[in-house]
């Protein structure tokens, strides 16, 4: 504790100004239990970059935690651009603290005579990521704090390529941070820098997306469908994207449609949760609607809604979604007489191993990463003379060819409309065509559970599970064999018959999981940012008809509620 006081002390003095001295000396004063997780660490880039409540400390997102991890952004950029006037795009979400982080941030990028593209207002994450190469800029940042909680913000950095940093440049920026002072911050910023962009970003970014999202189908004027922004970013450019198309039927959730960072009509405002889309499911029901779709607030990520065999609207969850626009998009290829073996799509460790098997259906290679999007934007960066097709990840998302390289909420809201109105001309549906390919690869289920252990105690716990499930590896889940576990953190994937180990070639990363003899797939992971551990379960068996889909469903839910009984999850 004593440690934590004197780190708190640091701030009620110069560079620090005024209203953060005063908000960390009454913390002080009050003797606040808030006060240890202010200070007990140094906020730090994880998988999507810096993320964290917002305020006065050094685990917080404040000007002096976003301007240092920027003033070694800028030193990086100068350390390996010197030819050239360096360009750093910038864009932010609907969060409370959004706004003023993202010029603060542009503050510190022309101080260090650097010239900013800052977003005229709010947009979504992607268009930030197109941006990027749009514009010929070195590195782009997006304030937000995608799906997390109203008081949370983040800062997420992209390289040359549009996509997230990933070594080598991610450790240089880091070490650049590390070596700094908040002293060392130059807060001066240079106006004349700084250019403001808006729609003419929009309008690339639309032609872009309908270029990439639209196929030759029929029917996009009689497909239903209900859409919420969530209060988030969407609202900018999905209802414009989707009647550029030419769907004439879609109904936007007025409630939900103001962006507002208290996100007031919802618990959480994250896709992945059915209770986010109650509002829209609601309404769906009453229009008879064929799709919903819905995003966060950063609208990267996208819950897709369908009905099911029976009528009733289903939230598919990220795996299904992706399964179904892999097969739709190469598909799509084939027709086109664009496959000749040189193609590609990208998954994640953590996803549904299915996709591996549509991509195959087809001699398509499917490549994985890492858990986040900067993995799948690597391997298009590191694969030049492979076209990708498209890729995703279990968290709900997914993204349509290159010309973004992060996931893509619009034109994957684009894609999965083409879907349904395609199968609907056809009198199938969206989760027709998804039974279809169950009883093709099998009938694959996932469920993701996730605990949140907040503060120095929580942070503790989730390395002890770790540990544990490390140290006592399970040897049979749910009576079948473990054949297999991959360890990311030592890049070891361990035979469990043989005792035999094979190192993996891949980023090391804090994953563990467990294969078995039946395909059961068990995975647990820290989030990188968020005080959560999460756990995958994947299991399958064979579907011999779309007939029987309720009764192997019932079938699978039960498996994973027994593994997790057993796991005394």
């Amino acid at each position: 504790m004593e440690n934590i006081l004197e780190n708190a002390k640091q701030w009620l003095s110069q560079p620090f100004d005024n209203k953060t001295q005063k908000e960390i000396q009454e913390l002080i004063d009050t003797n606040s239990p808030d006060l240890a997780d202010r200070f007990y660490k140094d906020l730090e880039f994880g998988t999507g970059g810096m993320r964290g409540v917002v305020g006065a400390g050094t685990n917080r997102i404040n000007k002096y935690t976003l301007g240092k991890a920027t003033q070694g952004l800028s030193n990086y950029l100068h350390k390996v651009i010197s030819d050239e006037t360096i360009k750093v795009a910038i864009g932010y979400d609907c969060r409370n603290d959004s706004e003023w982080l993202a010029k603060t941030v542009a503050n510190v990028l022309t101080a260090n005579q650097i010239q900013v593209f800052l977003f005229e207002d709010l947009r979504p994450t992607p268009e930030l990521s197109f941006a990027v190469n749009e514009l010929n800029c070195h590195a782009g940042i997006v304030l937000t704090a995608s799906h997390n909680p109203p008081e949370y913000n983040g800062y997420k950095v992209y390289w040359t390529d549009g996509g997230q940093i990933v070594p080598p440049e991610d450790k240089g920026i880091i070490d650049e941070v590390n070596s700094l002072e908040y002293a060392d911050i130059n807060f001066n910023a240079n106006e004349d820098l700084i250019t403001y962009i808006g729609s003419e970003v929009d309008e690339a970014f639309w032609k872009a997306s309908l270029q990439n999202g639209t196929f030759d189908i029929k029917g996009r004027e009689d497909l239903k469908i209900v859409f919420t922004s969530l209060h988030g970013t969407s609202i900018k450019l999905i209802p414009e994207v989707l009647k550029r198309a030419g769907y004439t039927q879609v109904h936007s959730v007025k409630e939900q449609e103001v962006p507002d960072g208290n996100f007031p009509t919802v618990k959480s405002p994250n896709p992945e949760e059915p209770e986010a889309l109650e509002i829209a499911t609601k309404l769906a029901e009453e229009i008879n609607a064929d799709i919903v779709l819905g995003t966060d607030p950063d609208s990267d990520r996208i819950g897709v809604a369908v009905r099911d065999n029976h009528g009733k609207m289903k939230l598919l969850n990220g795996n299904q979604a992706m399964v179904v626009m892999t097969e739709f998009l190469i598909n799509q290829w084939q027709q086109q007489g664009k496959l000749d073996g040189n193609e590609f799509v990208g998954s994640t460790i953590v996803s549904t191993t299915m996709v591996n098997d549509v991509a195959d259906s087809y001699g398509v290679e499917t490549k994985i990463g890492l858990t986040g999007f900067k993995w799948i934007a690597k391997m298009i960066k590191d694969n030049p003379e492979l076209d990708f097709i498209g890729g995703g990840e279990e968290s709900f998302g997914y993204m349509v060819g290159d010309f973004v390289r992060d996931k893509d909420a619009v034109t994957s809201a684009l894609l999965a409309c083409e879907i349904a109105a395609d199968a609907k001309s056809k009198g199938s549906s969206f989760y027709e065509a998804l039974l279809e390919l169950y009883v093709k690869h099998s009938f694959y289920k996932e469920r993701l559970v996730s605990f949140v252990k907040k503060g120095m105690d929580g942070a503790q716990q989730i390395k002890q599970i770790m540990i544990d499930l490390r140290s006592n590896p399970l040897t049979h889940i749910d009576g079948s064999k473990v054949t297999f576990i991959n360890d990311y953190q030592s890049s070891i994937e361990k035979n469990m018959s043989t005792g035999e180990e094979t190192i993996m070639n891949i980023p090391k990363s804090n994953v563990l999981i467990y294969h078995t003899e039946d395909g059961t797939k068990v995975a647990a992971r820290p989030s990188g940012t968020e005080p959560k551990i999460k756990f995958y379960f994947s299991v399958q068996t064979k579907l011999d008809s779309v007939k029987n889909a309720d009764t192997i469903e019932s079938e699978l839910e039960a498996k994973i509620d027994r593994i997790i009984e057993e796991m005394s999850i």
